[in-house]
């Protein structure tokens, strides 16, 4: 944003940088919650259960200096028996290309299988890539830090290496710092109060998906998405009209609960995180409906919204 007395709009002066950011790693680094912390307000939906990011989604960050648009991905794994898994691993290598940096998130003093597999297909890129330490918070002993990631992740491999935890924001505003400066001189690419590339249907879902996940994290069947059938402003209020597809009878049961206790529970707080999401009213009705093996289903994975070109 601009200062209230500068009348220049982004991008007027010739040292002003734009460009675009991946966040790569494996499922559960932190990659939602550190783009949620820069843009300073809830984008990506996160929760403790792994491969919660499902699709490639844009964070703009616009200030004085430069536009920085971070992409979120799902999280790179190695097993991807189902196509719902296949889809998101191809989701997440398609953002190798067409940005101007990398960030490869790993865990503290954790280097796995699956970060090993996510360094070896960095290899290719032609551009920078920085691995990105999260999570530091968690680690009792800081001075064996640094060793332990030469030994293990080889930080020779990679342009840059920073440590940051990004729940608390520790080590996040010298992060920004260091990825504006490697982004080329461009003006804006998009408006100054603009926020992601996501429309306000795809946010709605992904929050009601969001509040099913937490509401059940131990039963929840992974296999579970929710699709926007409508979504309308009538009267000052905001009315949206959700089907939760599952791929069991029993699992529609479980979604639903003992007298729809459990639908009625996550419709309260999806509207509560809604309305505070577009600053309106918010009004939510939900239905789950079966789709029997709907994550393991190409046709399927298109009509409920996991297109590659979306």
């Amino acid at each position: 944003m601009t200062d209230g007395n500068d009348s220049r709009s982004p991008g007027q002066d010739g040292d002003y940088r734009c460009g675009y950011v991946a966040l790569i790693g494996r499922p559960n680094v932190g990659k939602s919650t550190l783009m949620n912390r820069i843009l300073g307000q809830k984008l990506s939906i996160v929760t403790a259960k792994p491969q919660t990011t499902r699709q490639r989604i844009a964070g703009i960050k616009t200030t004085d200096q430069g536009q920085i648009i971070y992409i979120d991905t799902p999280g790179i794994h190695l097993a991807a028996r189902r196509a719902l898994n296949r889809y998101m691993n191809r989701i997440a290598r398609a953002s190798f290309h067409d940005v101007d940096l990398i960030l490869f998130l790993v865990e503290g003093d954790r280097w796995t299988r699956q970060d090993e597999h996510v360094a070896r297909s960095l290899k290719s890129v032609d551009v920078p890539v920085v691995l990105v330490v999260n999570k530091i918070d968690l680690v009792a002993d800081k001075s064996r830090l640094l060793r332990y990631l030469e030994d293990e992740a080889g930080t020779d491999r990679f342009s840059d290496v920073l440590l940051i935890a990004a729940k608390s924001g520790d080590g996040v505003a010298d992060l920004e710092t260091k990825v504006l400066q490697s982004l080329p001189f461009s003006r804006p690419f998009f408006d100054e109060d603009q926020f992601t590339d996501r429309s306000e249907r795809f946010l709605a879902a992904e929050l009601i998906r969001e509040q099913l996940m937490t509401r059940l994290h131990q039963e929840l069947p992974y296999a579970l998405t929710v699709e926007i059938e409508e979504f309308k402003r009538d009267g000052g209020v905001l009315r949206i009209g959700a089907i939760i597809w599952v791929e069991r009878k029993g699992q529609k049961q479980i979604v639903i609960g003992k007298g729809g206790d459990v639908l009625k529970q996550v419709g309260t707080r999806a509207r509560h995180a809604l309305q505070e999401l577009f600053d309106e009213k918010v009004f939510v009705r939900m239905w789950v409906k079966v789709s029997r093996d709907w994550s393991d289903n190409e046709k399927a994975l298109k009509q409920f919204g996991y297109d590659e070109q979306s």
